[in-house]
């Protein structure tokens, strides 16, 4: 017996978790499959929405849209549901800021950047790179991915509107040059006891005792995003208090709390508005005509089919291996969906690293219905649906678009999936 869906999602990144979202809110039974764990951990946690378009920098991203092409994501679905969208992330995540405007914000990055986004982390608000209090950026020596000085240097150089200065510390407490970033957050959470200078202190003091002596007049103070998981708003505090100095976390590489915890967020989401979902069984195989009837998902070894009225893909692009290529082409791995691409490989690159490649645009073709098209631009599944990086015609690296375009699609995919169901 098949297990049964009003919509079934395909993949558990934004993308999929806002489609799943967007359909449960319309009523319908929802159930998400995931064979991996969510991109979401690789990313920083901030939303963009528009940063670029071309070489010019963007400030309001909903009035830039009209200078994207018309294949574009943004143009297929219109600025009014991409405010949607966000109206959706807004409603169901909390501890997220910028929803008061629909300008961009600018926010440091760990390398030194600043980075163009519409909704960041309340943890990483005080570090807005518009605000001219000066800034000490505090790095640990056994946390590596994350050299303050070096970025405060980058910081100036770029001509932000305040001093910026770093410092490496030690980490108080007992912790390896390889502890997991959890690690650093557990110790933080719990405001576990350490030992400092032959004493027993909490973690919370002691960082701040070792923060004090290079404070020199800095108004606010930035660490790497490690301050806390569960209790993030409580860390920040803590040491805000004893520092007498503004806190803010630095947005990290991967793997990244911020973006772990804006998952949990949309777990949480999902399942208050009880979608059902799942994650480390793969769909190897699916029966169709010109809808889909059902997709198979591996359990244990055992083939399960999975029905449902409609269904929404969201894998990802060809980081997340839901568009794949090798010398014989690019493909979609799960309903072989057209990915239009050039016939010779050697055109799907520039030879410079930045160039503007063919590569960054591959994807799924879809109409504004969001419904996958064959070569020949005829609809392949009348009852499919693709949202988020497993579409084609944009570039959300060069962009800064990704996170944007997962949440309108998704929440279009969701929305259009529940007005087809039977």
């Amino acid at each position: 017996m098949a297990i049964e869906s009003d919509v079934l999602v395909v993949g558990g990144g934004l993308a999929g978790l806002t489609s799943a979202l967007s359909a449960a809110q319309a009523g319908a039974h929802v159930r998400l499959v995931s064979y991996k764990q969510s991109s979401m951990r690789q990313a920083s946690g901030l939303v963009d929405l528009l940063g670029y378009v071309g070489d010019d920098a963007v400030v309001d991203p909903y009035d830039a849209m009209d200078r994207l092409h018309d294949e574009h994501p943004y143009r297929l679905v219109g600025t009014q549901t991409v405010k949607e969208g966000m109206a959706l992330f807004d409603d169901v995540v909390d501890g997220y800021s910028g929803s008061h405007t629909d300008t961009n914000a600018l926010l440091p990055t760990h390398g030194g950047t600043v980075k163009p986004t519409a909704r960041y982390p309340r943890s990483a608000m005080e570090g807005i790179a518009s605000d001219n209090r000066d800034m000490l950026l505090v790095g640990f020596d056994t946390l590596v991915d994350f050299d303050a000085p070096l970025a405060a240097a980058h910081l100036e150089a770029a001509g932000a509107p305040f001093a910026a200065d770093g410092v490496q510390i030690p980490f108080p407490g007992d912790v390896r040059p390889d502890a997991k970033v959890t690690h650093y957050a557990k110790m933080l959470d719990q405001d576990s006891e350490v030992a400092v200078s032959g004493r027993k202190t909490s973690a919370r003091e002691a960082l701040a005792e070792r923060v004090e002596p290079h404070l020199e007049g800095h108004e606010r103070v930035g660490f790497p995003a490690i301050l806390g998981d569960d209790n993030t708003t409580t860390v920040r505090s803590t040491l805000a208090d004893a520092l007498g100095a503004a806190v803010f976390e630095v947005p990290m590489g991967p793997p990244s709390l911020p973006g772990l915890r804006l998952e949990d967020r949309l777990y949480t989401a999902l399942d208050e508005y009880g979608a059902s979902f799942e994650m480390g069984n793969p769909v190897i195989d699916h029966e169709s005509g010109d809808a889909i009837d059902h997709v198979v998902v591996e359990h244990t070894g055992a083939p399960v089919p999975y029905s449902a009225d409609q269904f929404i893909l969201a894998t990802g692009g060809l980081v997340s291996k839901g568009v794949t290529s090798n010398r014989a082409g690019v493909r979609e791995p799960v309903f072989d969906c057209h990915i239009p691409h050039p016939g010779d490989r050697y055109d799907w690159f520039e030879d410079g690293v930045f160039d503007d490649h063919e590569f960054a645009r591959f994807g799924v073709d879809v109409g504004p219905d969001l419904r996958p098209r064959d070569s020949s631009g005829e609809i392949e599944f009348s009852n499919l649906r693709a949202a988020g990086a497993t579409l084609g015609g944009y570039d959300f690296a060069a962009e800064k678009s990704g996170s944007g375009v997962s949440i309108a699609t998704g929440y279009e995919a969701g929305r259009l999936a529940t007005e087809e169901i039977a």
